[in-house]
């Protein structure tokens, strides 16, 4: 009798290919993971300068009040003609105080006009989202460190 000569994968040959897909997928995710926290990250340092630029232009425009004291007077929706509480200079997400993955406060206003302020850049989930929280102040130098940077001063590590 011949033998009928059999069509398919042995169960050897489907174990050696499932695991060589999980060494890959292994290898793989840690370095996807890691990429998106390094992209998360450029992005917060480019939403600070983006607010360093416009808070230079909203004190160039309403020399009376002086920086801005929220996020909310920087951005706005409706712009016909632009006001001191929504100036439109940033986009809505970023005024909203929370854009990709980090999460954007302004604080220090003081005096009349505002002749300060510092804005700060904290991972919305930490070492998931980022694992560095930035800041800077009117100086327009962005600042980072490994934990969270409650006042922004020359004493943190600038950016190069």
């Amino acid at each position: 009798m011949r033998k009928r000569k059999q069509k398919g994968f042995s169960l050897i040959e489907l174990l050696i290919v499932v695991a060589i897909i999980l060494i890959i997928a292994a290898i793989a995710i840690p370095n996807l993971l890691r990429a998106r926290m390094s992209a998360h990250e450029a992005s917060a340092v480019a939403s600070l300068r983006t607010i360093n630029g416009a808070q230079i232009s909203y004190n160039s425009a309403y020399p009376a009040v002086g920086y801005a004291a929220t996020l909310s007077a920087l951005g706005g929706t409706s712009c016909a003609p632009p006001t001191t509480a929504s100036a439109c200079l940033i986009d809505t997400q970023l005024a909203s105080g929370t854009k990709s993955g980090y999460i954007f406060t302004i604080s220090g206003s003081t005096g009349s006009p505002n002749a300060a302020y510092q804005v700060r850049a904290d991972p919305l989930v930490p070492n998931q989202t980022g694992i560095r929280y930035f800041c800077s102040f009117a100086d327009g130098t962005i600042r980072s460190g490994s934990s969270p940077l409650t006042t922004c001063d020359s004493s943190a590590t600038p950016l190069q």
